[in-house]
C-alpha cells in the first residue's frame, strides 16, 4: 500500500497549561470523548467531529446515528429500493 492512501493517525496532544486536543487528519476530532479537553478541566470539554464543534448533545446524537453500513449494504433499505421508495 502507498503512502498516500493510508488512514490518518489519530493524535493526543497535551500542551503545557494541561489542554487536552485529539486530532485527526490536522482536525480536532473524536467519535469516542470530548476532542478539546481546555486545561484539563473536564467541564469546560467541546466536542467535536471533522473539525466542526458541537454541542454535547448533537454530538452524542451524531454518534449514535452512525451504522457502519452504506445505505445498499443494509437490509432494511435495500429492501424499501426494490419497492419504489
Amino acid at each position: 500500500m502507498e503512502k498516500d492512501n493510508e488512514w490518518p493517525v489519530p493524535r493526543k496532544i497535551k500542551t503545557e497549561d494541561g489542554t487536552i486536543m485529539r486530532i485527526w487528519d490536522g482536525k480536532l476530532h473524536s467519535w469516542d470523548q470530548p476532542a478539546l479537553i481546555p486545561q484539563g478541566v473536564k467541564r469546560l470539554r467541546e466536542y467535536y467531529l471533522y473539525g466542526i464543534l458541537h454541542t454535547e448533545e448533537e454530538w452524542k446524537e451524531k454518534r449514535r446515528d452512525r451504522t457502519g453500513l452504506p445505505w445498499y449494504k443494509n437490509p432494511a433499505m435495500r429492501e424499501s429500493a426494490r419497492q419504489g421508495g
